[in-house]
């Protein structure tokens, strides 16, 4: 993912019902993004700002590969829709 405070590309989205806005192909491909990618939506004096967002790094050396394995699969999960809610999940653990 590109970096710095460059403008590569700017283009008109408009929002959509359910709050959802559509990001045009040219940004998306300027960012190198793909489907079920995350972004990290923040306001900063009266602007909107999305930014790319790993939420683990599998390539971060602090993992063991059976902890990578296991962010991957969960990755996967979320894309798929298939997650959990932490209250299942703490209740699963008997918790």
């Amino acid at each position: 993912m590109p970096s710095g405070n460059a403008v590569i590309s700017t283009a008109v989205s408009r929002i959509g019902q359910r709050r959802q806005v559509v990001i045009p192909k040219r940004v998306f491909d300027a960012l190198q993004l793909r489907a079920g990618d995350f972004v990290e939506v923040s306001v900063e004096a009266g602007r909107l700002q999305m930014r790319p967002k790993r939420l683990v790094d599998i390539g971060d050396e602090a993992l063991t590969a059976s902890e990578a394995l296991k962010v991957r699969r969960g990755e996967a999960e979320i894309k798929a829709g298939r997650s959990k809610t932490w209250r299942t999940v703490k209740n699963e653990l008997g918790h």
